[in-house]
């Protein structure tokens, strides 16, 4: 798939420690790889910022709207602590759900651990944006992007047809089989 735009992907961090520099970033950098497979020709743009619902909403519209980003990938903040703000932050921006990629990320979790129901994490889209939350642990990013990966690239593809070079579907992909 051809993705022209200069900013496709985007990984925000929200982390207190991360941001105030007294923890190291794994999550991020593991993102990054991780988009970085399916579409080899991107450099996703980074960020890290703390638990502060109004920062995160502010970074999710800048990258939507000021940098028409195509996917956001949030990491952390999607738990019971009163500090996990990240699907609030992320509900004041969305204009649409995508609930199905929340839901089969804690229905994956489910089949590892119990504490998968924990998570409070949302998706959905910004204009032509796609942001999912995940969560904040490097294994639990690696298993949840596991199950995204499948659907991503033709999620965008419906998101932003007729932009950046991407089709809404290869023929015959939606039509059932005589």
């Amino acid at each position: 798939m051809l993705m022209t735009t200069q900013s496709f992907i985007a990984i925000l961090t929200i982390s207190d420690s991360a941001a105030a520099g007294q923890a190291e970033d794994r999550s991020g950098p593991l993102l990054r790889d991780l988009a970085r497979s399916l579409w080899p020709e991107q450099e996703p743009i980074m960020g890290i910022v703390a638990d502060d619902r109004a920062r995160i909403a502010a970074r999710l519209r800048a990258w939507a709207d000021e940098q028409d980003v195509a996917l956001i990938l949030t990491s952390g903040g999607t738990g019971f602590t009163p500090r996990d703000v990240t699907p609030e932050a992320t509900r004041d921006v969305i204009e649409r759900e995508a609930p199905g990629l929340a839901e089969a990320m804690r229905a994956a979790g489910l089949r590892v651990t119990p504490h998968a129901m924990l998570s409070r994490a949302v998706a959905g889209m910004r204009g032509r944006t796609l942001i999912v939350n995940l969560s904040g642990s490097p294994k639990a990013v690696r298993e949840q992007f596991a199950v995204l990966a499948p659907v991503l690239p033709h999620a965008l593809e419906q998101l932003r047809a007729g932009v950046d070079g991407v089709r809404y579907a290869r023929a015959g992909e939606h039509r059932r089989q005589a």
